[in-house]
């Protein structure tokens, strides 16, 4: 394990990129740490560098405007857990960084944090999924924005290079009309466990009153967020119903592909979950839609 020999604090986000390009791959953009420290001790990455970027003003705050929710990337879970604006309009994304480890992790943990570390059982990353977030992320060459679900490569691996690329806000569009979230997760207990399950939905409804979108993202069933997109098609064009939740979850069961875990359980176990959350947060998310 190399010695960290400089810890950087860049005043923006300009100035976080040109520390990351000066280092060439040695420095690494840290702000919450709470993965990072642990993968430095066990030797999974050695920057000599850090360049911390938890109290650059661009990368922080939630604002409301064209009809999009923006959030600045270091926003800790705590923080989007509590935020009244994120309760408000996404009650899924709050449920979701509420479950995010213990309150000394929430308080420390952000969301970009989160979402680099690429794991599928993500509890603000699967919410995020559902909601059609999308990030944008800076570099040398400028900026550019990405929907989250590509920037999970695999379990632990993003496509987002810390030590080149720097994630500045997330923003999220808020629907017309009627919509309504949700998030459930099923756990060993009520705190510091990581998930047996976890399921996120967003339902749109149109002028007619007849689901007009839907996304359904289960974890962790496959190496990144999984879409249940046949579930989604199924929903599509229909009046809203318990019994369409029922077939609905059903049919997310049938998608979803666990694996059989030591610590989570069988896969057929965890297909059933599957299809019993799907089913909950369908029903909790549709009673806005009326």
């Amino acid at each position: 394990m190399k010695k960290v020999v400089k810890h950087l604090f860049p005043k923006n986000v300009a100035e976080a990129v040109a520390m990351l390009a000066q280092y060439e791959g040695e420095a690494r953009l840290v702000s919450g740490a709470t993965d990072l420290m642990l993968w430095m001790r066990e030797g999974k990455v050695s920057p000599s560098v850090l360049v911390d970027v938890s109290d650059v003003e661009e990368m922080r705050g939630v604002e409301v405007k064209d009809g999009k929710i923006f959030i600045g990337a270091s926003m800790t879970h705590a923080e989007i857990a509590a935020h009244p604006l994120v309760k408000k309009i996404f009650p899924a994304l709050s449920d979701g960084c509420r479950s995010v480890g213990s309150p000394q992790i929430r308080n420390l943990g952000t969301l970009a944090g989160n979402i680099v570390s690429a794991q599928p059982a993500a509890d603000s990353v699967v919410p995020m999924t559902a909601l059609g977030a999308v990030c944008e992320i800076v570099d040398a060459g400028g900026s550019c924005k990405q929907p989250i679900s590509s920037l999970s490569k695999s379990v632990g691996v993003s496509n987002l290079d810390p030590t080149k690329e720097v994630m500045k806000t997330i923003e999220i569009e808020i629907p017309d009309g009627k919509y309504g979230t949700a998030f459930k997760r099923i756990a060993p207990r009520e705190a510091m466990a990581l998930p047996v399950v976890n399921v996120a939905v967003m339902l749109h409804a149109g002028s007619d009153g007849c689901i007009s979108a839907a996304r359904i993202v289960a974890s962790p069933v496959a190496v990144v967020p999984f879409r249940a997109q046949k579930a989604e098609a199924f929903l599509i064009g229909k009046k809203p119903s318990a019994a369409l939740y029922a077939e609905t979850a059903v049919i997310a069961g049938d998608e979803a592909s666990p694996r059989d875990s030591l610590v989570r359980g069988s896969g057929a176990y965890r297909k059933v979950l599957v299809k019993d959350l799907v089913e909950q947060a369908l029903t909790e998310a549709a009673q806005t839609l009326m």
